[in-house]
């Protein structure tokens, strides 16, 4: 059985102002506010580096949780209900990731942020992201997102800095640099993922 039982989803917390940061350039589609940005890397060293220290926070709140805080549903109102459903969110817009990826470098426009869904309906695709992992059990979602966030490493690591943070440099990226996109996948959503979950934590104590 999953760790959360699925229940009328919350009233998205994406508006007007995601829109605009994100078409201003730059992909932040998972930090909910923006007083959540952290300073964006700007090298391969620190883009790694965030990447490694934010995950590490993550992996560390999630140790401190009881069992009946894995198992329980957030108290207040929220387009996620669980952690099973936070890291879900954080392993499929890894996902979504890696397919921009791949479609990208190999001369396609990839379909974003994913088929039949535009950047408006980003609500209703993370609605739906969610509800494909009502089945899912922690202990699973856990391991998908260690897999694709060692993939991400992995993937930083085989470009060099010009490549990471060039603007404009492949134009699947459009106005902004392929590392902005790769900030955006790990080091901010990992930030707004453990922000989320210490309210839960504290909340719940």
């Amino acid at each position: 059985m999953a760790e959360c039982e699925q229940s009328d989803p919350p009233k998205s917390p994406f508006g007007r102002k995601f829109e605009s940061t994100f078409f201003g350039g730059d992909w932040v589609i998972a930090v909910v506010m923006s007083s959540n940005f952290m300073p964006r890397p700007s090298n391969k060293n620190d883009l790694l580096s965030a990447a490694e220290a934010t995950y590490d926070q993550l992996l560390e709140l999630l140790s401190a949780f009881s069992r009946d805080q894995r198992s329980g549903e957030f108290s207040f109102p929220h387009r996620d209900r669980c952690i099973r459903d936070v890291l879900a969110h954080l392993h499929e817009w890894h996902v979504l990731f890696l397919n921009w990826y791949s479609e990208g470098m190999n001369g396609r426009i990839p379909p974003m942020p994913a088929t039949g869904y535009t950047w408006k309906d980003t609500p209703e695709l993370n609605a739906a992201l969610r509800d494909k992992h009502q089945r899912t059990s922690l202990k699973h979602i856990r391991s998908s997102l260690q897999e694709t966030h060692i993939q991400l490493l992995q993937l930083i690591n085989t470009h060099t800095n010009t490549e990471l943070f060039e603007k404009r440099r492949y134009s699947w990226t459009g106005s902004t640099s392929l590392g902005s996109y790769l900030t955006s996948a790990t080091s901010a959503h990992y930030n707004w993922a453990v922000k989320l979950l210490r309210r839960y934590k504290r909340l719940s104590e």
